[in-house]
């Protein structure tokens, strides 16, 4: 069961935001590994993965572990 934030408690996240106290995308989650995987690629490589993954309901490293298995089987 969901329970929702008072207005005090709202008020109270709203400031640490705004103060910079919290920060999003710091961390080293699934995401962040993901963004830090695709930063070395060239523009048209970043979009042709974000745009499978999203299109597969998928990571981008899990697209990109398709294409190197792809590319492996196709040279054996």
């Amino acid at each position: 069961m969901a329970m929702a934030m008072t207005d005090e408690e709202a008020e109270a996240l709203d400031e640490e935001f705004t103060n910079g106290s919290l920060k999003l995308g710091e961390g080293t989650g699934p995401i962040m590994r993901s963004r830090e995987l695709l930063r070395g690629l060239d523009e048209v490589s970043y979009n042709y993965i974000m745009t499978r993954a999203e299109a597969a309901h998928k990571e981008p490293s899990q697209i990109i572990g398709e294409m190197v298995r792809e590319k492996i089987a196709a040279s054996v």
